[in-house]
């Protein structure tokens, strides 16, 4: 397994794609904390907290990551590697294990290398509160824990599909159903229970306050704790919740427990069904 690993790592240490993915985020978080700046520089009223952008790679690691994995996995099939490993004599366990440990690390990799990219440029001009700072790591950690989630499910995809096009395919078009399921279920979550009522008064021809009117959109019951449930189970889910700031419904144990459980599911019915598979 070692060994298997050493080469793993080597192959992503030489992978390009890899390594636009890791500037591109380290860039693109210097983007977000400088238009930040520029943003509280020009507005006097707004609140200047690292956290308005330090968690928006959460978002972003969700497409990134089933793009790079159906790439880098891929070339197993394509490339034969999967079958020169076998006949070598790496079992078929060891073969799916290295695959989703190695990716975990690049997907890891690229949500680290946005943090630092907002961090240099943010820590000169931010007070980071101590109050908040614990809880924040927190969210950091619940974000690696779903990153490895969504590479546990891509990882599956392409080690049972041979075929890198259609890999890339199904898990870019998944993550990005996935994530309109979950922009869905946020929006009807955050539907007010009741509408401020206005009235036109005939006498003045003012606006008026009047009884507040009750929303029928606002989800009650048993409804609203499947939406909950499902807002909170979705790696999507997740990625939207923690990007928006680090406001999350559910505490962050919660959450890293049901990606951890989709870590797990996935893995276990990936290596179920690659073992049994036949390696053309």
């Amino acid at each position: 397994m070692s060994r298997l690993l050493s080469a793993d790592f080597a192959k992503l240490k030489k992978n390009k794609f890899f390594w636009i993915c890791m500037i591109g985020m380290f860039l693109f978080g210097v983007f977000m904390a400088v238009m930040d700046y520029i943003s509280t520089r020009q507005y006097g009223d707004y609140e200047a907290q690292i956290t308005n952008i330090l968690f928006i790679y959460a978002l972003t690691v969700a497409i990134l990551i089933p793009a790079f994995v159906s790439l880098f996995v891929g070339t197993e099939y394509s490339d034969g590697t999967i079958r020169n490993k076998m006949i070598i004599g790496h079992t078929r366990t060891c073969i799916y294990l290295s695959n989703i440990i190695v990716c975990s690390a690049a997907g890891l990799g690229f949500c680290i290398s946005y943090i630092i990219g907002v961090l240099v440029i943010a820590l000169p001009f931010y007070t980071i509160d101590p109050v908040i700072l614990q809880g924040t790591v927190i969210l950091v950690l619940c974000s690696f824990v779903m990153s490895i989630a969504f590479t546990a499910l891509c990882v599956m995809t392409a080690l049972l599909c041979q075929n890198k096009a259609l890999t890339s395919v199904i898990n870019i078009l998944a993550a990005c159903f996935l994530l309109v399921i979950s922009l869905y279920i946020m929006s009807r979550l955050r539907e007010p229970e009741v509408y401020s009522g206005y009235t036109l008064s005939p006498e003045t021809g003012e606006i008026e306050m009047s009884e507040d009117e009750p929303n029928p959109d606002y989800l009650r019951g048993t409804e609203r704790e499947l939406y909950q449930f499902f807002n909170d189970f979705l790696p999507t889910g997740q990625a939207v919740n923690i990007s928006g700031q680090g406001e999350l419904s559910q505490s962050p144990g919660l959450l890293a427990a049901y990606s951890a459980s989709i870590i797990i599911v996935s893995t276990g019915v990936g290596m179920f069904v690659f073992k049994k598979k036949d390696i053309k």
